[in-house]
């Protein structure tokens, strides 16, 4: 997948400016930035939902092979949780007995064997978001999208199911592309990180190859020598664009 030169506004003045990225083959990048510099509408551009006002998205896949995961899932409150993930494989002609033979599989990998019957107000927010993840990957995507899709998870919760994500699109050798706040996240899942500016008129200011080895586990990846030196090279750089936006305010 290739971003080139995309720009995005929501009025007179752009929110995204001439932004710029690659997501490889089995690669796995982040994108990162402050409050406002138009990280979520790269990702809808990238999948359709947005159109930009310059640039181009190249990924060579049809909308099926993407697959895009929020930060608050999109479950049918009146359907099971198989029924959730069948959902996707009905529409694209799947017949519905293999359909959720496939929920079923995806639901087990996930750790959720059991749990099929049951509707999305009787599982755990951890739960629903192994019911989210599983309904995405039960498409075979080529590549993913994740928008902050582990923010509103505990500790715990949440360093599971990063794992759980790690280990999957390696194995099923899945391009991403995330959307987070958190830099440590950033890092130790990713193969290259991109920082975007403080918006209007965000740009990407740096991009940070991450030098640890594959396979990786992310909470393991944050012992490696090179994290703590990448980490506070990024976190210096995204505090720089906030303080310079701080300093703009102040001088209005």
């Amino acid at each position: 997948m290739r971003v080139s030169d995309l720009t995005i506004s929501y009025g007179d003045e752009p929110v995204l400016e001439g932004a710029s990225i690659a997501v490889g083959e089995g690669q796995f990048v982040s994108l990162v930035g402050p409050s406002g510099s138009g990280k979520s509408s790269l990702l809808r551009a990238v999948i359709g939902l947005q159109k930009p006002l310059a640039g181009t998205v190249e990924t060579g896949l049809a909308p099926s092979e993407i697959g895009m995961l929020f930060q608050d899932d999109a479950l049918l409150p009146w359907k099971t949780a198989r029924e959730n993930v069948a959902l996707g494989l009905i529409f694209n002609g799947v017949e519905p007995p293999r359909a959720q033979e496939q929920a079923d599989v995806w639901l087990q990998r996930l750790g959720l064997a059991g749990f099929g019957h049951r509707f999305p107000r009787h599982l755990s927010g951890g739960q629903r978001k192994r019911v989210a993840l599983a309904q995405v990957l039960a498409m075979t995507p080529k590549l993913l999208l994740m928008d902050e899709p582990f923010a509103s998870l505990d500790a715990i919760v949440r360093a599971r199911i990063i794992q759980e994500v790690a280990t999957l699109v390696e194995r099923e050798r899945i391009s991403v592309l995330l959307v987070t706040h958190d830099l440590e996240e950033a890092i130790s899942l990713s193969d290259c990180v991109y920082l975007l500016s403080q918006g209007p008129r965000a740009h990407i200011t740096h991009d940070y190859r991450v030098p640890i080895p594959r396979p990786r586990d992310p909470v393991r990846a944050r012992m490696h020598p090179a994290f703590a030196p990448l980490y506070e090279k990024l976190w210096n750089d995204l505090s720089r664009e906030v303080d310079r936006d701080q300093r703009a305010e102040s001088t209005v």
